[in-house]
């Protein structure tokens, strides 16, 4: 009997080991359970911060890649600007110059255009009427080295951008707005207007009604 109560007490005590040691376990599991649980979100966390952290290093480089590139952009621009005006101030830069030199010309045409034509056959007036078209010519050819050109203007059609109407004048054999007339010659300085050409501008005859 007593026997089996040793036994009893020996079962009972195994039991209540076993029971602890399942509880043992049972904690062990579930404290290993919540570390890894705490190891998987401080995972995914350091994971979001990384990402974050990636995305806003692409952003700034994105960032500096457009500043460069407009930094780029505007010393392209500014590069073509100042090539630009180089070449202008050459080939403009005696733009005032050349418009004042002008009167000259304009001097020796009316010089010639004053010389009555009976004087004209006078061998010591011929010899003066040649040596002012000789000077006029050379002046002409200086000027065109520089990229003064005369405008050809009589007999072409009116063109607001290179001759200048002063008067019109009735005339039924050309058309309306042919120039006819040049009281000035206008000149270009390669691709500007150096100045007008003054001219006469043909309109046709106005008719007016007979009264008997």
């Amino acid at each position: 009997m007593a026997e089996e109560e040793k036994s009893v007490k020996i079962d009972e005590n195994s039991f209540e080991n076993s029971e602890k040691l399942d509880d043992s376990n049972e904690n062990s599991e579930n404290v290993n359970l919540e570390e890894e649980q705490d190891d998987a979100e401080e995972f995914l966390k350091n994971n979001e911060e990384e990402k974050s952290n990636e995305e806003l290093l692409q952003e700034e480089v994105e960032r500096l890649r457009d500043e460069k590139l407009r930094l780029l952009a505007e010393m392209e621009n500014l590069r073509k600007r100042y090539d630009r005006e180089r070449l202008d101030s050459i080939k403009y830069g005696s733009i005032n110059l050349a418009r004042d030199i002008l009167s000259p010309d304009d001097n020796l045409t009316r010089a010639l255009e004053a010389i009555p034509q009976e004087e004209k056959n006078s061998l010591t007036i011929n010899n003066l009427v040649s040596g002012l078209k000789m000077v006029q010519k050379e002046f002409s050819t200086i000027l065109e080295k520089y990229g003064v050109k005369k405008i050809e203007a009589l007999n072409k059609k009116f063109d607001h951008n290179f001759h200048q109407a002063v008067v019109e004048i009735e005339n039924d054999e050309v058309e309306i707005g042919i120039v006819i007339n040049e009281m000035q010659c206008g000149y270009t300085m390669h691709d500007k207007l150096l100045r007008p050409s003054m001219v006469g501008v043909s309109k046709k005859t106005e008719k007016t009604d007979k009264i008997d």
